[in-house]
This record gives C-alpha cells, sequence and structure tokens, in this order.
C-alpha cells in the first residue's frame, strides 16, 4: 500500500516552492490564492527571503504547508494515496491531501496554529532539546524525576527523541540524560515548548478555530499523531488535532502501524527529505522516497 507522509516545521528552506510556481499553473494559482487568505506575500518570503526571516513562525508553518499540498496537487493523477500521516504542522497538509479539509480552510487553521503557538511562546520562555542514544522509557522515565515541566515530545524514531519543557528543567534533564549514556542531549534553536504542556493556551486558542471548521469524510485512513494508529471519522480526526498541540508527537509508533496495516512504500511530500531519513531508521527494509515531478 501506497503511504504519503507530510514533513513538519524544520524542513523549510530558502527558494522552496519557485520551481512549482514556475512550473505549474495550478501551483501558481493555488500560491496567489494563499497570498490572499493570509493578507501577506508569503510566496516573496520563500521564493527570496533569508532563512532568518523564513524562521518566523507565522511564515514557517504555512511555507512547509503551501510546499507539501501544492506538491501533492501538481502530482496529480500519480498521487492516489492509500493512506497518510503528518509530522506535527505536517497533519494539517495529510488532511487536505486525504480531504478532510480543503485547500483554504487548512491554510486558514495552519495559519491560525503558527499565531497561538507563537502567543503561547511568548507568554513563557521554554524551549525543546534533543536526545540521541537512549531507550524512550529512560527518557521518559528522566523527564518525570525533574522539578518544572520536562516531557517527552518528539518520537522521531528509534534512539531519538525531543523533549519539551522550561528551559531550567530542560537543562537539568540534558545534565542527568548525559550522565545516563545519552550520546547527544542538546538544545534545539525553536522558540518554545512545542507539544508539552505549555502550548494549553495555544490548545485552547485553536479548539476555537478546529471546532468552526467542516471536516469531511476521508478518502483514505490518517494516522494521528496523538494516537498512533488509523483514524477514519471526521469527528475523532478533530479531537485528535485538538489534543496535538499539548501532546507528544508518536511518529515512530504511528510508521510502525502503517507498515503493520499494509504500508510498503512511503513517499515523502513537502520540502527536504527528513522523514524519509527517519524512516530508514524507524523500519530499513520498507521502501522510502521523497516525492518529485
Amino acid at each position: 500500500m501506497k503511504a504519503y507522509i507530510f514533513p513538519g516545521q524544520g524542513a523549510q528552506f530558502t527558494g522552496m516552492g519557485l520551481e512549482l510556481y514556475e512550473n505549474y499553473p495550478i501551483a501558481q494559482d493555488l500560491f496567489e490564492k494563499a497570498n490572499e487568505i493570509l493578507g501577506f506575500s508569503i510566496t516573496d518570503v520563500m521564493f527570496e527571503g533569508t532563512a532568518e526571516e523564513l524562521k518566523q513562525t507565522k511564515v514557517t508553518q504555512p511555507a512547509i504547508f503551501l510546499h507539501s499540498v501544492i506538491l501533492a496537487k501538481v502530482l496529480g493523477e500519480d498521487f492516489k494515496p492509500e493512506m497518510v500521516a503528518g509530522h506535527s504542522l505536517g497533519e494539517l497538509s495529510a488532511l487536505v491531501a486525504n480531504e478532510v479539509l480543503t485547500f483554504e480552510d487548512g491554510l486558514t487553521l495552519v495559519s491560525k496554529r503558527a499565531m497561538a503557538m507563537q502567543k503561547a511562546c511568548e507568554a513563557q520562555e521554554s524551549t525543546m532539546a534533543a536526545v540521541l542514544g537512549l531507550d524512550d522509557a529512560v527518557v521518559e522515565e528522566v523527564c518525570e524525576r525533574i522539578d518544572g515541566v520536562v516531557v517527552a515530545a518528539n518520537y522521531n524514531c528509534p534512539g531519538q527523541l525531543v523533549i519539551s519543557g522550561e528551559i531550567s528543567a530542560i537543562d537539568s534533564a540534558c545534565e542527568v540524560l548525559t550522565e545516563k549514556g545519552a550520546r547527544r542531549a542538546l538544545k534545539l534553536p525553536v522558540g518554545g515548548a512545542f507539544h508539552s504542556p505549555l502550548m494549553e493556551p495555544a490548545r485552547e486558542e485553536l479548539a476555537a478555530a478546529i471546532e468552526a471548521t467542516t471536516f469531511s469524510e476521508p478518502i483514505c485512513p490518517v494516522y494521528q499523531n496523538v494516537v498512533a494508529k488509523a483514524v477514519n471519522s471526521p469527528t475523532e480526526i478533530k479531537e485528535n488535532l485538538i489534543a496535538q498541540l499539548t501532546a507528544p508527537v508518536r511518529w515512530t509508533q504511528s510508521v510502525q502501524a502503517m507498515i503493520t496495516d499494509g504500508g510498503s512504500e512511503f513517499i515523502e511530500v513537502g520540502p527536504g527529505k527528513v522523514l524519509t531519513g527517519l524512516m530508514r531508521k524507524i523500519d530499513r527494509s520498507v521502501a522510502a522516497n521523497a516525492a518529485s515531478v
């Protein structure tokens, strides 16, 4: 079965999407529509902006979403998903790809999500750290013992887990994890503690927008970050998407569930090849490639 996977924040690069815009009329139409919906020229930043400009949350999230969703549209008849999943932000790209959300509604939610997360980051200083070379259970146990807020946030692949929380708690956790034998426990250059309880204000804000949006029947199952299993009910999809901001991204578990359910060819749709790299660490025997046009 063909599984399409969609990347999250961090996959952006300068000049992203320009090739699609210049070569495909459908891409041009959708990019121009995006400029209208967002109220600013995101194409200028994507095509000509600096890496620093692209790193602004209000730009990064819509930019990655647009690159992913427009690439899927450009693939045309070749794009026939039998299962989909997205890493964090990528889940919204996946929900447009499997027709749960319209392009317009998906982009509007992504924009609101980015703004809400930015606001939560500004309200309280916080961060994330990558932990390499330890079992998930060890990392979880250390996080539980640390004073302050620090939780396992991104289960990216075996031996690679990202933790998220208050800066002092992250510093303490990194120290203990290094003592426990982590190959690396390194703070990441991110704006805040995504997928942790510190995103609660953003979750509440986004919940209202999600509740007000129409979610249709999917054309294929979506494997959502929160539950790491196939979901087909629009009501459940909505609930899981609301929970996603404060819950961990169970990417390893989602991919393993897709493989168990028959996923045999994984195609990454969007900027970069981050998820393709993770796929090789999750299960090297499964075919994984980035989409190209």
